[in-house]
């Protein structure tokens, strides 16, 4: 085992193996950058959208949780309806 080529070939494996696993952090993180870059493009994109009016049915449903929470104040001051 005090073979100087079997600590050569030990730490070239080693220095190979690290090389690899760099490589391949260094292409996610890469791709992960990318990922988000068109998550905030996308984001941007989505701001810069006309905006929608609400449907017949999220207004009604939006005037009724106005009607509930108008209920629950009035009986949190203590005012019978």
């Amino acid at each position: 085992m005090s073979d100087p080529n079997v600590y050569l070939t030990t730490a070239v494996a080693a220095l190979a193996g690290l090389a690899m696993l760099t490589f391949a952090a260094l292409n996610g993180w890469r791709g992960w950058l990318q990922l988000k870059q068109q998550q905030l493009r996308l984001e941007g994109d989505l701001h810069h959208a006309a905006p929608v009016a609400p449907s017949a049915s999220a207004r009604i449903e939006i005037a009724d949780l106005k009607e509930r929470i108008r209920k629950l104040e009035a009986i949190a001051s203590g005012v019978d309806l």
